[in-house]
Order: C-alpha cells, then sequence, then structure tokens
C-alpha cells in the first residue's frame, strides 16, 4: 500500500466551515421546526447583475458556432483582453498585462502558490487569518502538528492581530527569508490596512528578505478613498509582493469561479531567478486555464456597466453589514459589553464576546436565535472570544436575523 503524505496527519480535526456545516446540521436534527438563518460562511446570495450575465450568455453562444468556439485558451494565463483589463481598471497601469494571470479564484492560487516555495519555508500569518493560508502551509510541509488547545501549529509565525493593535500586527516577528500571508480589507476582522501599515510592511519584507502574499479579495468593499485597495499603491512592492485577488465576492462568481494572482517581473528569489518565471513555469504545468465562459464575465464586469453593477452589488451587502452591526449594538449585546468591529469597509462584522470562547457563542446563538454565525477561534488563537457575522445574505433574511440577535439570551 501507498503511504500516506504525513503533512494530512498535522493538520487539526476538520476545516473551519465543514465543521460549522456539521453542528448546523445536528442542531437542525435535534430542532426540525427550526428556521435557521446563516450569517457564516461568506458565500454570495444575489443574482449575478444583467450586463454581467450578458457577458456569459454572449461566450455560451459562441461556443455553439464554428466560428466562435474556442477549446483550451491560447494562454494558460488568460484572455489578454481580461489581463489587459485587470492591469489597466484594477491597476491603473501599476503592474504589466503579462503580469497577470486568471484563474480559478483565489483560494486555488493560494494553494498553488506554495509549490513555488516547497517545505520547510518560514511562513508568517495574521493572526486570525483565513484558514487556508495555514492548512495550505501545512500540507505542503512548511508547518508541524497543531498545538494543543487550539494554539495553531507548530513552525507557523503567528501575528496576533488584537482590539489593542487595533487589527493590525507587530511586523517585528516576521522572520528572515519568510512568507507572510496578509489580507486587507481583513478577513475575518474587516480591517483595512492604512497605506501607512501597508509601507511599514513592505519595508519589513524587505528587510528581511521575505516575500508577502497579499490578499486583496474583498478590496471592492472599500469606500474610503484614503485606503489602499492593492499593495501595488505602496513604493517598493513590486520587489517583494504577489497580490492574489478575486471576483467571486464583487460580482458573485463564488460558483462560477474567477480570480487572478500578479507576479512582478522584480521580484526575485535568493539566487536571482525571477519568481515570475517559475510561476510560468508552475501555471502552466498544473492548470490549463480558467472557464472561457467566467473570463468572458469577468471582461464584462471591467466594462463601464459592469463597474456600476459591481459598486449597487458590494453597497448591497454593506448595507446588510450596517443592519447587522446595528443589531449587534442593541441591548441584549451592549449588557454583555459586546464589542463590534469591521462592517464599514468590508463584508464581516467582527464582534467580541467578553467572557465567552467562540464556540460557546456561536452555541449559544444558534439555539438562543437560530442564527449561525463563524467561531473566531477557528481563524486562529488571536480569534478566541470572537464571532464572525457575513452580511452576505438576501436582504428580507438579514433583517430577520437582526431581529432575532435582538432577543438574544445569555
Amino acid at each position: 500500500m501507498m503511504n500516506r503524505n504525513p503533512n494530512f496527519a498535522n493538520l487539526s480535526s476538520g476545516y473551519l466551515f465543514p465543521e460549522i456545516s456539521k453542528r448546523r446540521n445536528a442542531y437542525q436534527k435535534e430542532h426540525p421546526e427550526a428556521k435557521i438563518i446563516s450569517l457564516g460562511i461568506g458565500n454570495t446570495t444575489e443574482p449575478i447583475t444583467p450586463y454581467i450575465i450578458e457577458g456569459l450568455h454572449a461566450e455560451v453562444a459562441r461556443l455553439g458556432t464554428a466560428e466562435g468556439y474556442t477549446g483550451y485558451c491560447d494562454n494558460e494565463a488568460g484572455l489578454t483582453e481580461l489581463r489587459e483589463k485587470v492591469a489597466q481598471v484594477l491597476y491603473k497601469g501599476r503592474i504589466s498585462t503579462d503580469e497577470v494571470f486568471i484563474s480559478d479564484g483565489a483560494k486555488c492560487d493560494i494553494g498553488r502558490l506554495q509549490y513555488l516555495f516547497g517545505k520547510n519555508t518560514a511562513v508568517a500569518v495574521q493572526d486570525p487569518a483565513y484558514p487556508v493560508y495555514v492548512d495550505g502551509s501545512v500540507i505542503a510541509g512548511s508547518a508541524g502538528p497543531a498545538l494543543s488547545g487550539g494554539s495553531g501549529y507548530a513552525g507557523i509565525i503567528y501575528m496576533p492581530c488584537t482590539i489593542e493593535n487595533n487589527f493590525f500586527p507587530d511586523l517585528s516577528v516576521i522572520p528572515e527569508n519568510a512568507l507572510i500571508y496578509f489580507c486587507s480589507p481583513n478577513n475575518p476582522t474587516g480591517a483595512v490596512a492604512t497605506r501607512d501599515q501597508l509601507t511599514g510592511l513592505v519595508k519589513m519584507a524587505k528587510a528581511k528578505q521575505s516575500i508577502i502574499i497579499f490578499d486583496s479579495a474583498y478590496a471592492s468593499f472599500i469606500r474610503d478613498p484614503s485606503l489602499p485597495v492593492s499593495i501595488y499603491e505602496i513604493e517598493g512592492a513590486r520587489e517583494c509582493a504577489i497580490e492574489v485577488s478575486s471576483f467571486s465576492k464583487p460580482i458573485g462568481f463564488t460558483g462560477v469561479r474567477l480570480g487572478w494572482t500578479i507576479v512582478p517581473k522584480e521580484l526575485l528569489f535568493s539566487d536571482g531567478t525571477p519568481v515570475y518565471r517559475d510561476w510560468i513555469r508552475l501555471f502552466s504545468t498544473i492548470f490549463n486555464g480558467a472557464s472561457n465562459i467566467a473570463q468572458y464575465g469577468g471582461l464584462a464586469s471591467l466594462d463601464e456597466k459592469g463597474l456600476a453593477e459591481t459598486r449597487v452589488l458590494t453597497d448591497y451587502y454593506l448595507e446588510n453589514a450596517k443592519l447587522i452591526r446595528a443589531a449587534l449594538a442593541g441591548p441584549a449585546f451592549e449588557k454583555i459589553g459586546v464589542k463590534i468591529y469591521g462592517g464599514d469597509n468590508a463584508p464581516y462584522v467582527w464582534t467580541f464576546f467578553p467572557g465567552l470562547k467562540s464556540w460557546d457563542a456561536f452555541d449559544t446563538i444558534l439555539d438562543s436565535c437560530h442564527v449561525v454565525c463563524t467561531p473566531g477561534a477557528g481563524f486562529g488563537p488571536a480569534g478566541e472570544s470572537f464571532i464572525r457575522f457575513s452580511s452576505f445574505g438576501h436582504r428580507n433574511q438579514i433583517e430577520e436575523a437582526c431581529s432575532r440577535l435582538g432577543t438574544l439570551q445569555i
């Protein structure tokens, strides 16, 4: 029999979101009358907008003709027209067309990027953080087994993002020659790094000869014009950062699957080899390109009409977040000292429940309000006693969930 990859044995018992589903299903089985509403997993709920649907339909129709049919994309890195639009519309020419790599989603690229660096690579992550940064590192062999008491994994450098530091970590803990995972707007805290903060991050990465994996999947939710939407707005970032992003949350492509990664040509390994060159080799070896249909939907989203529709859609979710924040500021939460963060430039509301463990708060909210949320501890040690509320939901369900939250009993 073949040996198992030993790194899988180092993973904790289950990925966060399947565990949430397991608990929800168990509760529903015990209480079949309960009408549960989810403010948990960050899955979009609103229909893809009309102009973007037209783009998808047009490509489907073309594929049904001899003249319009295409098989594999001419370039695994994506349609040239889409790469050009990403570079010009989203990055204002700060990066070149051939530095854009279109993919089937940011999460997939985050996993693929691990292959560039191999096992035993030092990894630093914001804490709390999107679980794939850590779990992917464990699978790749860059981290050891889970530590006791939910305190993380051996070999991962956790950079706590807390109330006390306004959810921006102490960068001095970053080791030499490390991969630094950084997400802004952040999932789960909803915090957005300022220009000065990102300038400090870039300077530290260069000083430590490290590489930043910058996740900007929620950049379209930023409404404060003073806040950077890309790491490449920061001087020097082209020499130390890869940016990963997505069409999932801005235009509802969570199921359609489309994202991109930026790898600047100035970014080098220690031996002087361009990271760009190895990424091309890796990308073309294990990936055949994003769906042609999805890419034409992405193209439509970057037209003037598509951008306008994207703004309306992201505004909708931000209004949901505003409603959630208002509900969490009500008397039921005020009396237990709940503190509320995020939800203004991001679709997540990060809420501190003093004196409660995250999973205990999860179970209490599910039992008392029939509302599913996400336990902060699932995002890392510093997430303990926090709950993440997602604003992705139909307005009527959000309003009903907010009404129920007002009846919380602890």
